[in-house]
């Protein structure tokens, strides 16, 4: 089968590899009938991801029809639709019993595929503990419809679901990218009474006015008097920080009104400083951390609902054999890029 392959720091390649077989009684085999490429996995082919293995296929966003199941897989049977999580989850640790399925203590738990361990950037896909990492998909959800459930989807949820969001709350969202966008529906499915989106990039601001016109949007120039103008107490009730940047961990504080909570959903590829003297009295809480990716099956209902859609984000298709072209465009934000299908 052809797999884009982690090949050595800053080089990718699309490789034929064998088609994956069952390894253990929980496995299930995936055939990936959509896949997409993650700002993560550009942190991958930069050697910003340390515990990343030369040689693995990348990916880890796809959806797809199961082709075999092992013996212990109860939840899915060959010919299930299906997306496929993140996270690699063995259900029965300490962390997974109290839904912190990021901190598995399985080997190959957290995120593993396309990181660690085979992911989805090809034809086929060996997924371990299949009952966790699985969710069958409805027959009235497309495949489209889907792509985004196991990852950025599910980090905008567990995002929202930590901040503890009230309809009084004003919330700020610092990103507008793919993760920040899946976020900001999150967000507005807690119905707060005010969401603020600062993003740098004119296109993607462009982008959340367009499709979200109750959405109130700044540039980062101006976030901090956009923020007080727009919030009751002095700053955010919420911050979500999903940007990243050099700057944008200690907008996120600074936006933030005393007593607030700040969850940093963000991967930076620098250390971030903490300066407790200047925030003293401010009283913050921070929530931060890599996604929990427990919630799939909520996620794929309220997408079945209607009340999630994030086909909009899908600006250009691909098929597999260009795979190499679909990265030069997303890394280098060509052609009003937002997210790429790819299709074996």
């Amino acid at each position: 089968m052809n797999a884009l392959t982690y090949v050595e720091s800053g080089r990718f390649a699309l490789l034929e590899k064998p088609k994956p077989e069952l390894r253990s009684p929980r496995d299930a085999i995936v055939r990936v009938t959509l896949s997409s490429i993650c700002t993560s996995d550009l942190h991958i082919k930069h050697g910003s991801v340390p515990r990343a293995v030369p040689g693995i296929t990348v990916g880890h966003e796809m959806v797809g029809v199961v082709e075999a199941v092992g013996d212990q897989v109860s939840t899915v049977r060959p010919g299930d639709r299906v997306t496929v999580n993140v996270e690699t989850f063995c259900g029965s640790c300490f962390f997974c019993r109290h839904g912190y399925v990021n901190n598995c203590t399985d080997p190959d738990g957290g995120w593993a595929l396309g990181c660690r361990i085979d992911g989805g950037q090809a034809e086929y896909v060996r997924v371990p503990y299949a009952d966790q990492g699985l969710n069958k998909i409805p027959d009235s959800v497309s495949d489209e419809q889907a792509l985004f459930v196991g990852d950025i989807l599910a980090t905008g949820f567990w995002a929202a679901r930590i901040s503890d969001i009230t309809p009084e709350d004003t919330v700020l969202i610092l990103g507008a990218g793919p993760t920040g966008i899946c976020t900001l529906l999150c967000v507005l499915l807690k119905n707060p009474k005010t969401v603020l989106v600062c993003e740098k990039d004119p296109a993607r601001a462009a982008f959340v006015r367009e499709h979200y016109p109750q959405v109130l949007v700044c540039p980062p120039e101006d976030c901090k008097a956009f923020t007080l103008a727009h919030s009751d107490h002095g700053g955010a009730d919420v911050v979500l920080e999903v940007a990243g940047g050099a700057d944008t961990f200690r907008l996120a504080w600074e936006c933030a009104r005393p007593n607030a909570v700040v969850t940093v959903v963000a991967l930076y590829d620098q250390p971030q400083i903490l300066p407790l003297p200047q925030m003293y009295g401010k009283n913050l809480t921070f929530k931060t951390g890599g996604v929990d990716g427990c919630d799939c099956a909520e996620i794929l209902s309220l997408i079945q609902q209607g009340k999630l859609d994030t086909t909009p984000l899908i600006t250009h298709h691909f098929p597999l054999s260009q795979i190499m072209e679909a990265y030069r465009i997303f890394e280098n934000r060509l052609d009003g890029v937002v997210k790429i299908a790819i299709t074996p």
